[in-house]
């Protein structure tokens, strides 16, 4: 008897069934081919728009005629299209250098699919399966590729990204993008949309001036240990229960709240390392149940801010040592890291993470990062890690968690 050894000598048939989906059809079309004795090589199917394409790859038992003439027989039984092709053995084993292609667009046109697919083509690899991973608030698609060299193509194909204006991912595929993570977050202008010394500012009557110093800091133009003590120096003779004004009036980046809720129901780690302030940063990882918060303490004495920080400043280097530590105590190799930051300051912590990922980043972090996530939604990080728009949403309903709305704050 014929098994499906994938011995190259063994007749095939490649049945293609296309047209109106409905229930049913599967069981429809093998319900008709059992009684043949069949085997089943290989099997694909997908639905777009109601639209149904079925593909089996079967090694018939005996009079292939017959098997032809049953599967004629339940397409125009079912009014389907049907495409019969012979052949010999099974499925030609994809060729290696296994990539994840992930196109994140709002809109996503169709200028922009031409370019990845003919950048990966160019490449010298191929495009086995596509299927979308969202459809709001932004389009999200992902290309299962083959015979890439990971390095050379996500190079390529940053440049198609910002060519189209699209935010593109290439990570490994197989156990590589499988099983838990370490998520390191940076806070201000990413975990939230504020930036917390700008608010204590304002507070001080300095609002403007610091905010000018902090732009130049994000942007890699001062060395921010330096910018942040003369920051904070403005702050001097605040009363410390300013901080709990600001705490009320920081706004969760739209997202935010769904993509820890999403982590952290995988069992990833997750982690928020700032140049801000614990006293802000830790009331906010306790409400989101975020596993560590690392950032700069301000000294207060006689219930005042004295203008100075406590310890060592957080800065570039103190995240990327943060995130070692944090994927230490986890028991995770850098490799299944994951960093997301906007400002220079995030650099090293991106670049020492297995993905690094700039958030509606400054120019000089889009360059250095991995990929780059350019709409106002932190949970569209999820769709870079593969994970699709209804499994959020399923996961959510059968939590009672709330569904945002498309298109709004996504929080």
């Amino acid at each position: 008897m014929t098994t499906a050894s994938g011995s190259e000598n063994v007749p095939t048939l490649l049945v293609t069934l296309t047209g109106d989906d409905r229930p049913g059809v599967t069981s429809a079309l093998f319900d008709t081919v059992a009684p043949t004795g069949a085997v089943v090589l290989d099997l694909e199917q997908v639905v777009v728009r109601g639209q149904l394409t079925l593909a089996a790859l079967l090694a018939p038992q005996g009079d292939a005629a017959a098997l032809r003439g049953v599967v004629d027989a339940v397409g125009e039984r079912l009014g389907l299209s049907v495409s019969v092709v012979e052949g010999h053995g099974d499925s030609r084993r994809r060729p290696t250098g296994r990539a994840a292609v992930v196109v994140l667009g709002a809109p996503l046109r169709a200028e922009a699919v031409a370019a990845v697919s003919r950048s990966v083509a160019d490449h010298g690899a191929n495009i086995d399966r596509i299927r979308r991973l969202s459809r709001y608030p932004v389009t999200t698609l992902e290309l299962d590729v083959s015979g890439a060299d990971l390095p050379a193509l996500r190079r390529e194909l940053s440049l198609v990204a910002a060519q189209q204006r699209v935010d593109i991912a290439v990570a490994a595929t197989g156990l590589a993008r499988r099983g838990r993570r370490l998520v390191v977050m940076d806070v201000d202008s990413t975990l939230i949309q504020d930036e917390v010394i700008e608010l204590l500012a304002e507070h001080a009557g300095r609002g403007a001036e610091v905010a000018a110093v902090t732009e130049r800091a994000m942007a890699g133009e001062l060395d921010f240990a330096q910018s942040l003590h003369a920051r904070v120096a403005t702050l001097a003779g605040l009363e410390a229960s300013v901080l709990d004004e600001v705490r009320e009036a920081v706004r969760l980046t739209p997202g935010a709240r769904t993509l820890v809720r999403t982590l952290k129901r995988l069992g990833f780690t997750v982690a928020l390392v700032s140049g801000g302030f614990l006293e802000i940063v830790q009331p906010i990882a306790d409400e989101l149940g975020i596993d560590h918060a690392r950032a700069n303490r301000l000294e207060v004495v006689d219930g005042r801010l004295t203008g100075r920080v406590l310890g060592d400043v957080v800065d570039r280097q103190g995240k990327a040592q943060a995130l070692r530590e944090f994927a230490a105590a986890a028991g995770l190799p850098l490799a299944r890291t994951v960093a997301i930051g906007d400002g220079a300051n995030d650099l090293d912590m991106l670049g020492v993470a297995g993905l690094g990922i700039a958030f509606n980043a400054k120019p000089v972090v889009r360059e250095q990062a991995d990929t780059s996530v350019t709409v106002p939604y932190l949970d569209a990080v999820l769709h870079l890690l593969g994970i699709t728009r209804e499994e959020i949403e399923e996961a959510d309903d059968a939590d009672g968690a709330p569904t945002p709305a498309p298109a709004v704050d996504h929080g």
